[in-house]
């Protein structure tokens, strides 16, 4: 079996290189012609010597996924289909705005959360992805896009999956991502998405490479978000906002809490204070996303004054409350809508 590179740290592609009897410091040239000059042709990575790239090429691959559709949406968004070596399915998304890009990324073939109001719940999960894959949808976007990057970059771990289901994996990558010697993307601009799975929480909370955290919570008590979001039924809200509250947050950053407003299920007045009350003392903004309709699921977004009124209700009670219009509708890129 080829050596898979994509994934490796530059300590391992140090010692692959020290193993076949090259000077470790190759493997720092590959590390970085793989993950900053994002080369994965051998034949062009003209630091390494001949004879390295011949054997890469005889006993190593660059184990990109393929780009097998590539929709793009009136409001230039960009949804990446990408087919796996084993023939399973993921989707990135490029979201180019004027200053910055931001690439959302899956974890995850198909996602185990069982969201109501998701569309990639329907698929279940097919597997977890490597480092590798998780990592390559960051650099296959990049260098599709290479002629108009602007200079800043974030990543949202939004696509599909639970990124806390597939924890080493993701932190490999997380770690790989944030490397100043390969992609160079600041952990400030990395945000992790969770459906609230607690034990992953606090796990994350004691990492020294620790991305900024989001919390999908979609609702205000037990009843509505055991039936949302099964994943309640273990791990409820109160026991949830405690992790959030005990996760160590840098200077100036506060915990994303997204909430996806259904109408008639989350988005009342009363909801709106409830979760006022539920955020109280918690360093804390709150996403408001109104729901992006997908085939064969029995929801509706709300209305604008209903969404305007939820949105008032929190800034009265001093939260930061942002509406988060969905882009790449058009193209069933927006959140909740990533279904192969």
């Amino acid at each position: 079996m080829p050596v898979a590179l994509l994934g490796l740290t530059q300590d391992e592609l140090r010692r692959l290189a020290a193993a076949w009897g090259q000077p470790a410091y190759r493997g720092s040239q590959l590390y970085h012609a793989l993950y900053a000059e994002r080369r994965w042709d051998f034949a062009s990575m003209s630091t390494l010597p001949h004879a390295l790239r011949e054997r890469l090429l005889e006993e190593a691959s660059v184990n990109l996924p393929a780009i097998e559709k590539k929709y793009t949406a009136s409001d230039a968004t960009c949804r990446y289909l990408l087919r796996l070596a084993d023939g399973q399915t993921i989707e990135t998304v490029w979201l180019p705005e004027k200053k910055r890009q931001t690439i959302c990324i899956s974890t995850q073939a198909g996602c185990a959360a069982a969201c109501r109001f998701c569309a990639t719940a329907r698929l279940g999960l097919r597997r977890q992805l490597t480092a590798g894959e998780i990592v390559a949808q960051v650099l296959l976007a990049l260098e599709d896009n290479r002629a108009q990057l602007k200079s800043q970059t974030n990543v949202v771990l939004m696509g599909q999956g639970e990124p806390l289901l597939n924890y080493a994996n993701v932190l490999r990558a997380i770690g790989l991502l944030a490397d100043a010697n390969g992609i160079n993307i600041p952990l400030r601009r990395v945000t992790l998405s969770t459906v609230g799975i607690i034990p992953g929480i606090r796990r994350l909370a004691l990492e020294k490479l620790r991305p900024k955290l989001g919390v999908s919570l979609n609702a205000t008590n037990d009843a509505v978000r055991a039936q949302l979001m099964p994943i309640n039924k273990k791990y409820p809200i109160a026991d949830l906002l405690a992790a959030c509250r005990e996760y160590p947050l840098r200077p100036r950053e506060r915990l994303t809490c997204e909430y996806v407003l259904l109408a008639d299920v989350n988005d009342s007045p009363a909801d709106a204070r409830r979760l006022s009350e539920l955020l109280r003392g918690l360093r804390a903004k709150v996403n408001l996303i109104p729901w992006n309709p997908a085939p064969g699921l029995p929801f509706s977004p709300p209305t604008e004054a209903r969404l305007a009124e939820f949105q008032q209700i929190l800034t009265q009670q001093r939260l930061l409350a942002f509406i988060r219009r969905s882009r790449g509708q058009d193209i069933n890129a927006a959140c909740g809508q990533l279904a192969a």
